[in-house]
């Protein structure tokens, strides 16, 4: 891939051409009918104008470095083979946007998926897993807070760093009273797992999800059921932690052995406990603040990857929040 810039007679604009080695991958980062490069005019407000395997980018000078660098970073994933699609070009967006790296040498590998993280913060996520035995990983719902740890979780099952993967919730909704509930106890939790269950399912092929789900090197574990073990030589998840109470939060960290990792999700904007119950998950941040191997990483809306319009509803839902809490606080009809 070469580059060639040149200043255009306006001083804060400037064109510069790209050109790319392989004519296949070229094609492939372009996208059909040229949707990839359509998206970056769109994203950065600039002009991209393409004469077989080289563009032309024209615009601000700060919006065409972007665009470099996103291209630069596409092209890299198509030579490893990983694929390039809508979702890859708005990631590399964003991340260029906030002058970060692109996160290549954060690939996650799973048997169906290679996954990048797709904001910087994401990217914090996976170094803290790699790093720490114990992260916390807190902010609404689209974050990819879940999903990433149970990537990771998968990877190092799959590498054969860990024995077993471990995954919890608690069934809030049920009130922890699982034995009322018809079934075995994997289909008594189920539901509160579907969430984790959606994350294994694209990350691992079904014969495989129900081959380690069988053998145990995939366990499902209520938090209720968790009391007097240790968890040695696996991957512990405990999601939804906002809906811990202290005694619960106590026991599960606790539970932690040789060897092993454990990743804490939730969102204290959405706790569940009854009325003067507080949260174990926020009585632990408070209480392990500080602790070496902890690692705390706080998601925003900013993080948030699922369909753009999530981000602008949990946008909207948090000014109306912020208006119902301020003492002067109305809304205008």
């Amino acid at each position: 891939m070469n580059t060639d810039s040149r200043p255009s007679a306006a001083p804060a604009a400037t064109t510069t051409t790209m050109s790319f080695d392989d004519n296949g991958l070229a094609q492939q980062l372009f996208g059909f009918h040229h949707g990839n490069l359509v998206r970056l005019e769109q994203r950065l407000d600039i002009t991209i104008h393409s004469r077989g395997n080289a563009l032309t980018l024209s615009g601000d000078a700060a919006s065409v470095q972007a665009a470099e660098s996103v291209l630069a970073a596409l092209y890299h994933r198509l030579e490893q083979d990983l694929v390039v699609g809508e979702e890859e070009v708005e990631a590399a967006v964003r991340m260029a946007e906030l002058g970060e790296p692109n996160g290549d040498d954060l690939i996650i590998r799973t048997r169906k998926r290679h996954i990048s993280p797709r904001t910087p913060t994401q990217a914090d996520y996976v170094r803290a897993i790699d790093n720490s035995d114990l992260v916390f990983g807190l902010g609404p719902a689209g974050t990819g807070k879940t999903y990433l740890a149970v990537a990771k979780a998968v990877e190092g099952l799959i590498k054969g760093e860990v024995d077993r993967i471990v995954l919890s919730r608690p069934a809030v909704e049920a009130g922890e009273q699982l034995g009322f509930l018809p079934g075995d106890m994997r289909e008594k939790v189920d539901p509160y797992l579907r969430p984790i269950y959606d994350a294994l399912h694209d990350m691992l092929p079904t014969t495989q999800v129900n081959k380690r789900l069988e053998n145990g090197e995939i366990e499902v574990a209520p938090l209720a059921f968790m009391r007097g073990r240790t968890l040695a030589n696996s991957f512990v998840i405990l999601d939804e932690a906002q809906n811990t109470t202290v005694v619960q939060m106590k026991m599960f960290l606790t539970r932690l052995g040789e060897n092993s990792r454990m990743v804490v999700t939730g969102d204290l904007s959405q706790i569940d406990q009854p009325t003067g119950t507080r949260s174990g998950l926020t009585d632990a941040i408070e209480v392990l603040a500080g602790v070496e191997g902890v690692a705390f990483l706080n998601f925003t809306d900013a993080d948030v990857v699922r369909h753009r319009l999530v981000t602008r509803i949990v946008r909207a839902y948090d000014r109306s929040e912020n208006r119902a809490s301020s003492p002067n606080g109305r809304s205008r009809g």
